[in-house]
C-alpha cells in the first residue's frame, strides 16, 4: 500500500484499514507458528503498512487540531 493511497482515506476508513491490517497480522503470525506460512515477507509488508496508517492518522489528527 502506497502512502498516497492511505492519505486519500478518511479518518474512519483509516481506522477500518488499521483493524483489517491487525487482523491480517494476527493471522500471519498464527500461520507462521503452525508452519503454514508461504510468504514470510508478507509479515514485514503488513507491519510497515500498519506503521504507515498510524503515522498518517496521527498527522491528520494533528492537522485537525492546528
Amino acid at each position: 500500500m502506497k502512502a498516497a493511497d492511505v492519505r486519500a482515506l478518511s479518518a474512519d476508513q483509516l481506522k477500518d484499514k488499521l483493524a483489517d491490517l491487525k487482523k491480517e497480522q494476527f493471522n500471519l503470525r498464527f500461520q507462521k507458528a503452525t508452519g503454514q506460512l508461504e510468504k514470510s515477507s508478507r509479515i514485514n509488508e503488513v507491519r510497515k503498512d500498519i506503521a504507515r496508517v498510524k503515522t498518517i492518522a496521527r498527522q491528520k489528527a494533528a492537522e485537525a487540531k492546528a
